[in-house]
């Protein structure tokens, strides 16, 4: 049985979070720290950039705004401040379609924001600027958000950049990946991020957090630096306790590890492989929570392991494709026309800007 379906043991129809009566069950929800992001209007050193332009970011929210954009039915959770950038992030997250409602106001705690610069966060000349700490956000624990409040829905989708920002918050990660009759599916995306820990216990909790999930992303990259982990198949021996583990692989692809269900960590695993398109990349951020909503997308609609990957590779050259960390999916039936290619026409796409509204031509050989 596909764990993702909808199980009324599982999920049942509760009270809503603002004590206004019954919801319905959504599909995913996104809990997670939202912030207003000032992206530079030119290259160059923070101290040299003349101005910014206003946008939002955040792992959870990234992806929530992506699944409501392709239809599903999400709920963003978090705190925001009682002031005009908390006005923003609830506003611009709700046009994309995301449910707000239960969203907390602090009158005493800001809304985070951050500053980047327009360089790959990958190079030494890339700069990011958080002002993040004593946020809204960081307030969240068991008590400000219950998990049982979040038990209507169908995956509840979750980052460990939360874990990061408190000991409040890390105490509700513990409780949300804690065994707990009613549970939903719980989707862990690893997000190593060193900067936000404030001690060099980080790799451990997130492994701790991770065996608690039921669905795990992670990079390749990160399981490397965070764990010293190399290769797909250690970071499975590392964390056999998830009946899914997707390792992303970069630009090579990326491997699913998926045990049956209802069977223990010591079952075997089907093992699936994907490699990504060529993509012609604008900038870097972003496509790992691109690539989680188009995974978890296509697994709400029952695809088969080959096309949660591919769907994963599309969202990611979605978002690596424009300036921003956040943009519209492509359709459903572009990106299903794309993942029924066979495998040696696959290899030959090129994925560049505004290829998301082509309608033909769709593969270009490099």
């Amino acid at each position: 049985m596909d764990p993702t379906a909808p199980d009324p043991a599982r999920s049942p129809r509760v009270s809503s979070l603002t004590g206004t009566g019954a919801v319905d069950v959504a599909d995913v929800i996104c809990l997670g720290e939202s912030m207003v992001t000032f992206l530079p209007s030119q290259p160059g050193r923070l101290a040299d950039v003349p101005s910014f332009a206003r946008a939002i970011g955040g792992a959870e929210s990234n992806a929530a705004c992506a699944l409501a954009a392709a239809g599903h039915r999400v709920r963003w959770v978090s705190r925001v401040g009682s002031d005009g950038f908390g006005d923003h992030l609830i506003r611009a997250i709700g046009a994309y379609g995301v449910d707000t409602s239960a969203v907390g106001r602090d009158p005493r705690r800001p809304t985070g924001i951050y500053f980047r610069t327009a360089t790959d966060r990958s190079t030494d000349a890339h700069e990011v600027v958080y002002y993040r700490r004593g946020s809204a956000a960081s307030a969240m624990s068991p008590e400000t958000v219950p998990p049982e409040s979040l038990d209507a829905t169908r995956v509840l989708h979750v980052s460990g950049i939360t874990a990061a920002l408190s000991e409040d918050c890390l105490a509700l990660m513990r409780a949300l990946t804690a065994p707990r009759a009613g549970r939903p599916l719980i989707s862990f995306d690893v997000n190593h991020r060193p900067g936000l820990w404030r001690a060099d216990s980080g790799p451990r909790v997130l492994l701790e957090l991770a065996r608690g999930a039921d669905l795990v992303f992670v990079g390749d990259d990160e399981a490397e630096t965070a764990w010293g982990l190399a290769g797909p198949e250690a970071v499975r021996a590392a964390l056999p306790e998830p009946a899914v583990l997707v390792v992303k692989q970069g630009a090579r692809g990326a491997t699913m590890f998926e045990r049956p269900a209802g069977a223990g960590p010591d079952a075997g695993d089907t093992v699936t492989f994907a490699p990504a398109p060529t993509v012609d990349v604008v900038a870097p951020v972003g496509a790992g929570d691109a690539f989680a909503a188009g995974y978890l997308s296509a697994r709400l609609r029952g695809l088969a392991p080959k096309a949660l990957l591919r769907h994963g590779h599309l969202w990611a050259a979605a978002t690596l494709t424009v300036p921003g960390d956040l943009t519209a999916p492509p359709g459903a039936d572009h990106a299903d026309r794309l993942v029924a290619l066979d495998d040696e026409t696959w290899q030959t796409l090129r994925l560049g800007p505004g290829w998301t509204s082509a309608e033909d031509e769709e593969v270009r050989i490099p």
